[in-house]
Parts: C-alpha cells; structure tokens; sequence
C-alpha cells in the first residue's frame, strides 16, 4: 500500500461534487468493507504492538508511530466477528485514522484499493437491519456488496465520551429556550444523533432529526414550499458531512442556492478534522464548522447563536 494516499491533497476537488473516495479492505471473511480517505491519515503493514492494561479485548495494544501513541482497534472484534489472531498479525494492516478529535488504528486482514463514488450511490442500510448494525451505509463495487462501517458507534463502545452538558456550562445561559424554533439535525449515525440531541434538549432546544442531506433537503423544501423562509420555522441546521445519496457539502450548496433557504444558518459537524474541512466550509458556504463531538462547545455555540439571531 506504499504511496496508496500521496495524491490525497488532490482530493479536495470531489468537494461539492457530492463525490467521496472509499478506501476497500477486508477483514477475516471475504466481505468487502470501506472508509471514507479523508478520514484516513495512513495505512501500514501492521507494526509491533505493545500491551495496553486494563484495555478492552478488542484493543489489541498499541503502536508508537511517528512520534504518536495510538491504540490498535481489532475491527473484526469491534463488529462482533472474528478477530486478527496473533500469528495473523504480521501479515495484517493497520489504517490509522482520525475520528472525532482522535487517532486511531484499525486492524484489518487486507487492504485493496481506493474507488472514486458519487454518494448517490452510497445508500443507508437496509431496512430492519436493526440498532445492533455496525453499519452507515452500503454500495456495490464490481456486483459486490461493500459496507460501510459505523466508526463512530464502534468508538462509543470502545472509548465512550461525555455525553452530558456540564452544568458549568448550562449556567452560561439563564435564557429560557422552549418558545424557539427547533433544530435541524442531520447526520447518518445513530450514535451522533443521539449526542447531538441529547446535548440540544439540555440547553431547551427543539430538535428535528434527519438521517442525511437528500432527506434534509427533501424536508427544506416541503416547509417552504408555501412561499415561507426556513427561518421561519428553524434556528439553524446542524449536519454531518459524510451521509449516504447527499453529503453535507452538497447540502450546504443546495441550501445556499435556493433563495427560501439560504438564510439559514448551518453548521457543519463533523468527525473529519483539519486544516482542509476549514477551506470547504468556506468554498461551500457554511455559516460554521465544529468537530465532533464536544457536548459543552456544541452547546455553548448552539447558545451563542441562538442568542445573536
């Protein structure tokens, strides 16, 4: 996999396109599984693992790259299937990435290729898959089923975070919230959904929930097809980038296009990091960008802009 990520600067330009690249890899069983490049920081022959104590089964141990400390995360354990065992490990990968404000190492048995997709053609599991689905979406590459992984459920489970808005913060603002406008929240991880609306419901916000931007947009358009303005019946919007048949970025050039929308203030909220999702906020239009997931900042800039409307 020498060289497999040199030309990712590169791909800045499937922003706004509606257009991701999928990284395919495999774990112990035939089936095919991927993750978005751009959460992708490198892939390795899998390096010598030290021990972690006290750590769950599913870590199993941790690597010393480039100056970084990072945990290796068995991904077949964390998805309830078989795991990488030790004489497997040599000839395993590891894709190093970055969740969440975190770096962290997956394992996996192989890694294949990168593929060039629209999201149109990335599509939310079936239905009746159940809660208990490590699963955002799935496509097919070649007539094979690929399935993208829930990272973000699996992180919840391995490395929980706080979930509660302290009440340091929930004493910043005295306002009372209940005759507001609700929130639109969109965002294809039930895990992420579930935070980000735990964390609004403290501070007195009203939320609505869409699993991703065709959806929201879809919804957008039928409030204001009677000639009103979204912000007559929202705040603001919050949305996830990666989502199945429409990302964020499209969303958000969507809703800036169409004059009932554009007003709306919208968020961008996401576990992709760095220097690069600051540029696309600009060049789509967002009003604002935070990575995931920081219950007291997102409920401090919630406030912050509720109160400035």
């Amino acid at each position: 996999m020498a060289g497999v990520l040199d030309s990712v600067n590169q791909r800045t330009q499937l922003v706004g396109q509606n257009r991701l690249e999928l990284l395919l890899f495999r774990l112990r069983g035939r089936q095919i599984y991927g993750i978005n490049v751009f959460k992708v920081k490198e892939v390795l022959q899998c390096p010598k693992l030290s021990s972690l104590p006290n750590s769950q089964p599913v870590v199993r141990g941790v690597a010393h790259i480039r100056g970084e400390t990072i945990p290796i995360i068995d991904l077949g354990m964390a998805i309830r299937q078989p795991g990488i065992s030790s004489d497997e490990l040599a000839n395993s990968f590891v894709i190093i990435t970055e969740y969440n404000r975190k770096t962290q190492g997956f394992l996996v048995a192989g890694v294949d290729r990168i593929v060039n997709m629209n999201w149109e053609e990335i599509l939310p599991p079936p239905k009746g898959a159940g809660r208990e689905v490590y699963l955002t979406a799935v496509t097919k590459i070649d007539d094979k089923l690929v399935e993208i992984i829930d990272v973000e459920k699996i992180l919840s489970e391995v490395s929980p975070l706080r979930e509660d808005v302290t009440e340091e913060v929930l004493s910043k603002s005295s306002k009372d919230r209940g005759g507001l406008l609700p929130v639109l929240v969109v965002d294809d991880s039930a895990v992420a959904r579930r935070q980000i609306e735990r964390c609004l419901t403290a501070i007195g916000m009203e939320v609505i929930i869409r699993n991703d931007g065709k959806q929201a947009l879809e919804f957008l358009r039928e409030i204001t097809a009677d000639g009103s303005k979204a912000t007559d019946h929202l705040s603001l919007m919050i949305s996830d980038v990666e989502m199945p048949e429409m990302d964020g970025y499209t969303l958000v050039t969507n809703c800036k296009h169409d004059p009932a929308i554009t007003d709306l203030y919208i968020m961008l909220h996401t576990s992709l990091s760095g220097v690069f999702n600051q540029a696309m906020v600009q060049k789509v239009g967002a009003d604002d960008f935070m990575a995931k997931f920081s219950p007291d900042e997102l409920a401090e800039r919630v406030m912050e802009i509720i109160d400035n409307q």
